[in-house]
């Protein structure tokens, strides 16, 4: 897991845990959710197997591979 900090100031670190408690979810699934949220809306993989898919995609090196037959065809 990667950490990173993030500065809020004081009127939203307020706002967001009081939301945390409402909700009963730490402030770090709130945050994952969040950004989640955010990558889908704009039309970006959220998920490791979904970045490669797209990474893949995006070479045409992949896109002209012979499909790949039975042995002895």
């Amino acid at each position: 897991m990667v950490r990173r900090r993030i500065e809020f100031d004081a009127e939203h670190w307020h706002a967001l845990r009081r939301l945390s408690l409402d909700r009963m979810h730490s402030l770090q699934k709130l945050a994952d959710a969040a950004f989640c949220d955010m990558l889908t809306k704009r039309c970006r993989p959220t998920r490791l197997g979904e970045m490669l898919r797209e990474s893949a995609r995006t070479h045409p090196v992949s896109d002209d591979r012979p499909a790949l037959g039975k042995a002895g065809q």
